[in-house]
């Protein structure tokens, strides 16, 4: 008879995402996990395979709770549900006190084009976040809030790296006043 599990696996998930978000895929070891998950080695590698696939989980989840374009989909003016979204990004680097970033952006930095697992994974997240923006500055020109000459999807690519730089500068040095000007910037671009 198989033994029941002695342990939540979706808690031991949550405490893997903290822990690989908070130092990385290469800056946790196998005794970390260990000792954060308060579970035994054989009992990770039965329930989650290796210390990627554990990984890889992780950050499905990260990605599954991030709901961050549901914003730019709501009804209204456009421009300032954008503004409000940019400037959302800014206060959540700001509030990150122990400075983790975005696990989408820190798995890009980490993983770069070496892994194609994360690195399709990246890209799906930043290809949902490009067309969330460009959806919304479509609207804002259909309105008339920004120029009809204006191209919503090359403008929603530009804010995109903008933001990626938001999440890496707020990570490294979250200095509000660069960051929030960075944000006015970018709000000027788009709408002259």
């Amino acid at each position: 008879m198989a033994r029941s599990k002695e342990f939540d696996p979706q808690v031991a998930l949550e405490k893997a995402l903290e822990l690989f978000w908070e130092r990385g895929y290469e800056g946790t070891s196998m005794a970390d996990l260990v000792a954060a998950l308060g579970i035994a080695r054989a009992s990770i590698y039965g329930t989650f395979g290796g210390k990627r696939e554990l990984y890889l989980k992780a950050l499905e989840l990260y990605l599954a709770r991030s709901g961050v374009v549901e914003p730019l989909s709501q009804p209204g003016p456009a421009l300032p549900a954008l503004r409000a979204f940019l400037d959302g990004y800014v206060a959540e680097c700001l509030a990150d006190e122990l400075r983790r970033g975005c696990m989408v952006v820190n798995s890009a930095v980490e993983f770069g084009s070496r892994d194609a697992v994360v690195s399709r994974r990246v890209a799906a997240s930043w290809a949902e976040l490009e067309t969330a923006i460009a959806g919304v500055l479509v609207r804002a020109r259909a309105q008339g809030e920004i120029p009809a000459h204006k191209d919503p999807h090359a403008l929603a690519r530009f804010l995109l790296v903008l933001l990626q730089g938001v999440r890496v500068l707020g990570r490294a040095d979250p200095d509000p006043r660069r960051l929030r000007d960075a944000v006015d910037q970018a709000m000027t671009a788009v709408s002259i």
